[in-house]
């Protein structure tokens, strides 16, 4: 019996649906954090008649067929890219994105990677590094006698020294855009690869080529909408029951047909 099969694919998909739906609740707090959306698409079809045939009894041309489906599968996991709100935090290193782009940064492999968590530290070093100490790209040092920085809109980074008036110019923040954000890869901590999908990086100033602005003392918050997910979540578990209730009908005619004496 195809049902008990097909049953089994829809509550697969319901279930999948609710895990990326836990995640983005589970996210809900995190800095830049885009949602995700589960999507999926019919599995092929069973002809039983084509359609366009010609029916053997007299001729004539069957206007329609008999497609049977086989199922529900898993197409894709995309990321829904929206800005979330700015907090302001008053951090001395804390900086968030308004519009597109990334920070680029260094993995201790080499290997650039971007993010949108604009909560920057400090290394004993002065060196301006995530919170997990990946540097920042351009490395941009802090001197030990700054008594304050500043970062204007177009990422430029400013020190304040006690003995001084003028401010002085530590550098520049660059920003990374790309073609098709929804390609890039997630690895944990908040962090993205450049993948075939996503296009090559195209880095700039803040500012320019459509790229955001930098605004010094926020950061941005997580894009999840609460109150959408728990809807879906009702949703996806509503789905959930309602295949495994095909299960057991299916179950109950089986079980029906071996009792045919």
């Amino acid at each position: 019996m195809r049902a008990l099969k097909i049953a089994a694919t829809g509550m697969s998909a319901q279930q999948l649906r609710v895990e990326v739906i836990s995640n983005n609740l589970a996210n809900m707090n995190t800095t830049g954090y885009n949602p995700r959306r589960a999507e999926f698409s019919d599995l092929h079809y069973q002809q039983m008649s084509r359609a366009g045939s010609i029916n053997a009894a007299d001729g004539t041309v069957l206007p329609t067929g008999v497609q049977l489906g086989l199922g529900v599968r898993a197409a894709s996991v995309t990321v829904n890219v929206s800005q979330g709100s700015l907090s302001e935090t008053n951090g001395d290193l804390d900086f968030a994105i308004e519009g597109p782009g990334y920070f680029e940064v260094t993995l201790p492999s080499g290997r650039a990677a971007y993010t949108r968590d604009g909560s920057l530290k400090r290394s004993g070093d002065g060196l301006i590094v995530t919170s997990d100490g990946h540097a920042v790209v351009p490395e941009i040092v802090i001197p030990a006698d700054a008594r304050s920085i500043s970062v204007n809109a177009e990422g430029e980074v400013f020190a304040y020294f006690n003995d001084r008036v003028e401010a002085e110019l530590l550098g520049q923040f660059s920003l990374a855009g790309f073609s098709n954000e929804k390609g890039l890869e997630a690895i944990g901590g908040n962090l993205f690869l450049e993948t075939a999908a996503s296009g090559s990086a195209l880095v700039g100033s803040p500012g320019e080529n459509g790229l955001g602005t930098l605004r010094h003392g926020y950061l941005e918050d997580s894009s999840v909408d609460a109150v959408r997910e728990v809807t879906e979540l009702i949703e996806a578990q509503r789905g959930y029951e309602l295949n495994a209730k095909v299960i057991t009908a299916a179950d109950q005619m089986l079980a029906a047909t071996t009792q045919v004496r």
